[in-house]
């Protein structure tokens, strides 16, 4: 996977369980048929929508293979990293890389909060580890450790460090990124909410939640306003924003695969400790979901746009 495969859409893709708490790849399978008719670019399993800290280092590795063999040749699968030491994180990269991923996205280190130095020597050991093709998580919202530009600085000088999920919910720092490094990153949005804007100020990609759901919709956003259809684009988008809403909540696990299960593409099994929603909670989103399937937009030709990823 080189650089230049960092653009489009790629699902944070949610890890479908039986009722006995397996993995149920059939749905899993299913899911990726769905995202690929959709049009997407790439897939992310095991990252935090996937329910990683619930998984096994052998499921995750088994559902890389999986996506591999399912998945055309050509879309990259990238494994999420998000461990607690530097040698276990460094030990599953160079797995991931044995059974096939094609890159990896990798958060800063879980629960020690570390500082800037730490934080770099992390990214950078990790990358070096490998030959994979690597996507730095920057979400300092959801995991109190931001990555800052004279950290981005250090972590241009690893030429297999690509692209950048840009999660600080700040747009004007997609444009802060480009004004510093140019095309040196592949800059993707990485918060639903924002994805049309983010989109409109350049970002090369989108990491997406609801597209676990709504493949089709969230590819349509992106190559309309990539082919400067901001008209079309917009009507989409507005239909779309209050299920854009429910990933930016602390279930949004519960809320996106209750979404997917409602769309035929997914199942409402969790693992523990998460619990699917119910009562009054489970009926507000539903709310949601089943007001946007009932007005869901007619779309236009989307996948045979002049599209400008460059």
């Amino acid at each position: 996977m080189n650089k230049e495969a960092w653009s489009g859409i790629f699902p944070a893709l949610v890890t479908p369980f039986k009722s006995d708490d397996t993995v149920d790849f059939e749905l899993f399978g299913k899911n990726l048929e769905a995202q690929v008719e959709a049009g997407i670019t790439g897939v992310i399993v095991g990252g935090s929508l996937g329910e990683a800290s619930t998984l096994t280092r052998a499921e995750k590795m088994e559902l890389v293979k999986y996506a591999k063999q399912a998945l055309p040749a050509g879309l990259p699968v990238v494994l999420g990293i998000a461990e607690q030491s530097t040698a276990e994180a460094v030990s599953i990269a160079k797995e991931a890389e044995s059974v096939g991923a094609d890159g990896l996205m990798i958060l800063p280190p879980m629960r020690y909060k570390a500082d800037d130095a730490e934080t770099v020597h992390w990214f950078k050991t990790i990358a070096e580890s490998v030959s994979l093709s690597i996507m730095i998580y920057n979400n300092p919202y959801d995991y109190k450790i931001e990555v800052t530009l004279p950290m981005f600085e250090e972590l241009a000088k690893v030429p297999n460090i690509h692209a950048v999920k840009e999660s600080t919910r700040d747009v004007s720092n997609v444009t802060r990124l480009f004004n510093k490094f140019g095309d040196r990153f592949r800059v993707f949005c990485g918060v639903d909410t924002l994805i049309m804007e983010e989109v409109m100020l350049g970002a090369d990609g989108v990491i997406g939640g609801l597209v676990d759901a709504f493949p089709k919709e969230t590819v349509a956003i992106f190559n309309l306003v990539k082919a400067g259809q901001y008209k079309e684009a917009l009507a989409i988008y507005r239909w779309y924003l209050p299920l854009l809403e429910l990933d930016i909540h602390p279930k949004l696990v519960q809320n996106i695969k209750l979404a997917a299960a409602k769309m035929g593409i997914g199942s409402e099994y969790v693992r523990e400790p998460r619990l699917p929603l119910a009562g009054a909670e489970r009926e507000k989103v539903l709310a949601i979901i089943d007001q946007a399937i009932a007005t869901q937009p007619e779309l236009p030709d989307y996948l045979n746009l002049a599209v400008d990823v460059a």
